[in-house]
């Protein structure tokens, strides 16, 4: 999925699920220490958002960040491999990224994310 697609997806999920908890950009920037302008970029997909930023906004809108890239479920990391996988068969070497840094960031947070559910779900059957 190329850089731009990633980012359009992400702002328009921040602002859809922004507005489903009825709150204002004002106080999503104040809480996240931020201008209203700078926030308002966020969501109109003009700037970057790191993924530390991105934690912070999904904690805010009480959605696990991985909600606000909104990945079919036929996309696939294959931590193992680290390879990105689409569909059947198609490999990463085969697909064209405009940032592989962003794409081993997200498996990087994938990877936390999935030792944090089975901590969980261990502490769950305790």
């Amino acid at each position: 999925m190329p850089h731009t697609q990633l980012k359009s997806i992400i702002s328009k999920n921040i602002k859809r699920f922004r507005e489903e908890r009825g709150m204002s950009q004002e106080e999503m920037a104040l809480a996240l220490e931020m201008s209203t302008s700078g926030y308002s970029k966020v969501e109109r997909g003009s700037v970057d958002v790191s993924v530390s930023r991105v934690e912070q906004i999904a904690h805010l809108l009480s959605v696990k960040p991985a909600v606000l890239f909104d990945v079919e479920q036929s996309q696939v990391f294959n931590i193992h491999q680290n390879k990105y996988v689409q569909g059947t068969g198609a490999k990463a070497e085969n697909m064209q990224f405009s940032s592989n840094e962003y794409v081993q960031r997200y498996i990087e947070h994938l990877e936390k994310e999935i030792i944090e559910l089975k901590e969980e779900k261990r502490s769950g059957y305790n």
